[in-house]
């Protein structure tokens, strides 16, 4: 097992990583010291698969466990299914020292961590990431919210969670395009702050797609070493977080005018990291042959470059942008590569270089 640690003083936590871990989800909360009434949260095709082994493993610890299952998709990311953990957690009564399990993929993650922030105005909780996507981003950091019909993420809160346990052996459960839209988050990583993550990605990329064991505990460990560390410098998102956001602003885009669930994020933010290197090229001269490698990169991982746009549907991906999160004085902010291992946030970019960074990705 690998432990990363998130040093955030009282609020700090660690991640564990290795195969096998739900079965000890159990005995990882109650060194803890948690309460003991507690619920878990997870989706429909997630329950089928995991939550017997959760609810028996907090059960052996003496732990009291409830399950709220929500619909599957991007779509139970909603205010709905907040109200319908709400009304589930008052029924079983459960109290300001209980906790929840987040059980799942990144939505279960930032629903359950948004009621967890919520409930009785704030209540621990614990994120048990299935998919790759949630074990190397969306659980770490604390950011938790839901989507508007407006935008993504745009209610939320920073909650931390006290433990993040990443059981790789539920990655084998995974759908092949599950998998491979995870690895849009793990490239962004080596875009963002590692030349060398990057590198070894082109070079092991085959072991990685096998799930080779090492290899996959390697590159999830390193990923989670960037983010805390991002975090500690950035907590609350006041600046260089920001960096975290490569590829995203078009990426949400894309999911919010496509329609939530048409496009997984990881494939949303493959498109929009090819978006953002065209963007680089242009206003901060990253070397055209490091968009290249980038493009490459997510091409072999089987991610999508291209996506049909009509004219209304650029007009509609046009105006999403314009309701981000990152939109500041009305201006909508980008994070830009100077090279492949750096790069820049808060960048204001003109839209017509936003149009012909959509050209790159358009067919």
């Amino acid at each position: 097992m690998r432990r990363v640690n998130v040093p955030l003083g009282q609020r700090s936590y660690s991640i564990l990583i290795g195969p096998g871990l739900l079965s000890r989800l159990g005995a990882h909360c109650r060194k803890l010291g948690l309460g003991r009434r507690c619920a878990i949260i997870t989706d429909a095709n997630v329950a089928v698969r995991f939550a017997k082994t959760a609810a028996g493993s907090l059960q052996e610890a003496g732990f009291e466990p409830v399950l709220i299952v929500v619909p599957a998709g991007e779509r139970a990311k909603s205010l709905k299914s907040v109200a319908l953990c709400f009304d589930q957690l008052a029924a079983h009564r459960l109290e300001r020292g209980s906790f929840l399990v987040a059980l799942g993929g990144g939505v279960v993650g930032d629903l359950a961590g948004f009621v967890a922030a919520t409930y009785l105005r704030g209540i621990d909780f614990v994120q048990v990431p299935t998919t790759l996507l949630a074990q190397v981003d969306s659980s770490v950091g604390g950011k938790v919210g839901v989507n508007l019909p407006a935008g993504k993420n745009l209610v939320g809160a920073f909650h931390q969670p006290r433990l993040v346990l990443c059981d790789l052996a539920a990655l084998r459960t995974l759908p092949r395009r599950e998998f491979r839209a995870g690895l849009a988050e793990v490239i962004k990583y080596g875009v963002i702050c590692d030349a060398g993550l990057f590198r070894r990605l082109e070079r092991d990329l085959g072991k990685l797609l096998a799930q080779d064991p090492k290899t996959l505990a390697s590159v999830v460990a390193r990923c989670c070493e960037i983010k805390a560390e991002v975090v500690r410098r950035d907590e609350r998102d006041g600046g260089t977080r920001a960096i975290l956001n490569f590829g995203h602003t078009i990426g949400h885009a894309i999911e919010n005018s496509a329609g939530y669930g048409r496009y997984l994020h990881g494939e949303a933010i493959s498109l929009g990291q090819i978006g953002a290197a065209a963007l680089s090229q242009e206003l901060l001269g990253m070397p055209s042959a490091d968009a290249v490698r980038i493009g490459k990169l997510l091409a072999a991982t089987g991610l999508p470059n291209r996506i049909r746009l009509t004219p209304k549907q650029r007009r509609s991906l046009l105006s999403a942008m314009r309701l981000d999160k990152k939109v500041s004085a009305g201006k909508v902010k980008f994070v830009l590569a100077e090279r492949i291992g750096a790069v820049r946030w808060g960048q204001t970019v003109p839209e017509q270089s936003v149009e012909r960074a959509l050209d790159k990705i358009a067919r």
